[in-house]
């Protein structure tokens, strides 16, 4: 007798009847959601408008380059300021102000200079000395110091008041920061004299370079973290650079044999695939077992040694990653993690070892299948080709509108009372009217760049809508990609005689069906999870604004709105994938063929639950089987403990630098292999749903599955079943 609670088949909707006339992907179809296809043109067309009107409003110069007081490039070649890269700040102490926050501009003349000052000077001790001849170079150009007296040279700011000891960084002078035992200092001094030749603390000059950096005064990166650790980030960034340059072709010849490892792993599964993918599974717990064993051993060599036992938090962030594995609790992390990874992975095994055998046979048919259409290996790379134009015109378009705009100059003066503080001012007329009379002291500087049009009132919802179409269009490609796999892979399937009935060219048979006629669909289902992810990062925005809230009830609301969706994008992309099978085969619209992939999937849970989760995890396994064992060889070969090949390589500041892009170089090469790996497993997969439903193996409705393949997934089927019954 049936429980309650079982659900009739018919409920997903009724199993699909044999037709004799059905030979695979069906070549008599028609164009499908031509609505949003159009839509989808009208968009693309928009989206190229975008970046046009952005091409012309913009000037990358304005993110590249910083812009002193009067609106002029600091580096641009063929300008007076063409061997002054650096930007100086004539007081940072002003950059404290409060109207920093409120006007979006450190309240200082700002100068193009070609370095920093290096050392402790204020104008009072350096005018009339040997120092003037170093001191005047931070003073505006052409000025002369018996031309004013000193009130009126500060007031005027024709020189800086004062200059400490800097560094440029983003191309900007800021105070050369140290922390010495928890101290901090500059050029080893805590305090100094400002302009008036007060004493100051230098914690001072730290508070001003972080307002001077959060300032978007021409829409560069908001800089939150420790400035010391941001200067040392500068010299950190050119060692790996240097690092790169030095090991680059060693690091091809990584991603070559990456590639051509892959590539064999994947042809080889068709002959040997349990055999390989056992030792996968066991070479994993090895290679894990391994790194225990090797963190055990360096974990208790250290612990005996004086000094070891300090622990990471005492010594802080250190750019020398090195000295991290010099301390005892570095090593007992890293062994702790491996083991959570090793019990996970061995848990999974002893739970799923009865179904391992259903995955690896449906494995071996995917590696059939791929060994008769060797193009769709190699199709991730279109897939990435295109992605990388759609990345690269965000970015292009990014940039582009965000330096759109003019230059806007406002009043500064030091005078807080001044009536005319603030205001919109222009750099031309201002000398011919009376704001210098009323406020004496006062300047039109450079504020930031922006616009009282149209165009400039909307600039942030034209970011918006770069974001979402280019969200969109990646989908879209990605999409693209799942649907000509899925039509390669679907008529390998349908051969009844393999491979003498696979037809000519399936993969470009495939790719030009799902241009042709199902461009709309695949907007569609594209669209949708744009929307979701869309969504997704303005939650995330809210949560990084939010973060120092302490409404535990916004924070736990956001919280499940985080989660909620992260759960429907993933729902999406799988509900969409399998929509895109049944596109490649019956050539249906969206919503039709989401609902029969979902109801075809619902009416053979019991397989879905047995092989889904199950292949996935041998896939993963394989990805990092070969991206671990390059980063292991990698490893060994960056830190010359090869022998035969130590003379070959290449000096290195950080050897962790070409030794972690080949690790995840060949992890994204192997996952673009397995990828096409994966999208064979489930097609193959749902035509094998459609087989057991449409024929029963007879003469006259033969299976198109192999008989082997056939004979596993039943024996499953059954084993399932009475597992469920029990």
């Amino acid at each position: 007798m049936a429980r309650k609670t079982d659900i009739p088949s018919s409920y997903y909707g009724e199993p699909r009847k044999f037709d004799p006339n059905f030979r695979g992907p069906v070549h008599n179809r028609s164009c499908t959601d031509v609505v949003c296809c159009v839509i989808f043109i009208i968009v693309i067309l928009g989206y190229i408008a975008l970046g046009t009107v952005a091409w012309i409003h913009g000037d990358p110069r304005k993110v590249v380059y910083p812009t002193d007081s009067h609106g002029q490039f600091c580096g641009q070649q063929g300008t007076p300021n063409a061997n002054k890269a650096i930007l100086f700040y004539f007081n940072m102490l002003k950059c404290a102000n409060p109207a920093v926050l409120i006007n979006l501009q450190c309240p200082t003349t700002q100068l193009c200079v070609s370095k920093c000052p290096d050392r402790f000077a204020t104008l009072l001790d350096a005018q009339n000395t040997k120092n003037w001849e170093y001191y005047k170079q931070f003073c505006k150009p052409g000025f002369e110091i018996g031309s004013k007296s000193v009130g009126e040279v500060l007031r005027d700011e024709d020189c800086p008041s004062m200059i400490v000891p800097s560094r440029p960084f983003l191309q900007r002078c800021f105070p050369d920061f140290i922390t010495s035992n928890g101290i901090l200092t500059v050029a080893n001094q805590t305090i100094f004299k400002d302009g008036d030749n007060n004493q100051r603390s230098v914690n001072d000059l730290k508070d001003a370079a972080k307002a001077a950096t959060s300032a978007p005064r021409e829409l560069w990166t908001d800089i939150t973290g420790g400035i010391a650790n941001l200067l040392n980030a500068k010299e950190v960034g050119m060692k790996i650079f240097e690092d790169y340059a030095n090991s680059w072709d060693w690091i091809l010849i990584g991603l070559v044999i990456t590639m051509v490892v892959s590539l064999l792993f994947i042809l080889l599964l068709r002959y040997t695939a349990g055999v390989l993918l056992w030792l996968i599974v066991f070479g994993v717990i090895a290679v894990v077992g391994y790194g225990i064993w090797h963190c055990y051993w360096e974990y208790s060599t250290l612990s005996g040694k004086p000094g070891t036992n300090v622990t990471i938090s005492d010594i802080g962030f250190q750019t020398d990653f090195s000295i991290y594995l010099q301390l005892s609790q570095t090593w007992l992390i890293f062994m702790i993690s491996l083991a959570v990874i090793e019990f996970i992975i061995v848990i999974m095994l002893i739970f799923l070892r009865t179904r391992l055998r259903i995955a690896i046979a449906l494995l071996k048919e995917g590696s059939k299948a791929i060994s008769y259409i060797m193009p769709t290996l190699f199709y991730p790379i279109i897939t990435f080709f295109l992605l990388a134009i759609c990345i690269a015109y965000w970015a292009v378009t990014a940039v582009f509108l965000a330096s759109s705009g003019n230059a806007v100059y406002k009043v500064t003066s030091t005078d807080d009372k001044c009536m005319y503080a603030n205001l919109t001012c222009s750099p031309k007329t201002f000398s011919q009217t009376n704001i210098t009379k009323v406020c004496p002291g006062s300047q039109c500087l450079f504020a930031f760049y922006g616009g009282e049009s149209v165009y400039h009132r909307y600039i942030l919802l034209l970011h918006l809508c770069n974001l979402f179409v280019f969200l969109w269009l990646v989908n879209f490609t990605i999409a693209l990609g799942q649907c000509t796999l899925a039509g390669a892979f679907a008529s390998y399937y349908w051969a009844l005689k393999k491979p003498n009935d696979i037809p000519a060219c399936p993969l470009y048979s495939a790719f030009s069906r799902a241009i042709r006629y199902h461009t709309g669909s695949l907007a569609f289902g594209s669209l949708i999870l744009a929307v979701v992810q869309m969504v997704r990062l303005v939650l995330e925005y809210l949560d990084q604004k939010l973060k120092g809230s302490q409404n535990a009830c916004t924070r736990f609301v956001l919280c499940c709105l985080k989660c909620c969706f992260w759960c429907l994008e993933h729902f999406i992309k799988f509900i969409n994938r399998n929509a895109y099978i049944m596109i490649a085969i019956y050539g249906k619209n969206f919503c039709t063929s989401s609902k029969d992939a979902f109801f075809l999937l619902m009416r053979n849970v019991i397989r879905v639950a047995v092989l889904d989760k199950v292949t996935d995890f041998l896939l993963f396994l394989g990805k990092l089987l070969i991206s671990g064992s390059v980063g292991v060889l990698a490893f060994f070969f960056f830190t010359r403990k090869i022998p035969v090949i130590q003379q070959e390589v290449p000096s290195l500041n950080y050897y962790w630098v070409p030794l972690l892009t080949v690790i995840f170089g060949s992890y994204m090469i192997a996952h673009g292999f397995f990828n096409v790996y994966a999208m064979c497993v489930d097609t193959l997969f749902l035509c094998f749903c459609e087989d057991l439903e449409r024929n029963d193996g007879s003469s006259s409705r033969p299976y198109y599955m192999s008989p082997g393949l056939h004979k596993i997934l039943r024996k499953g089927e059954e084993g399932a079943k009475l597992c469920a019954a029990s």
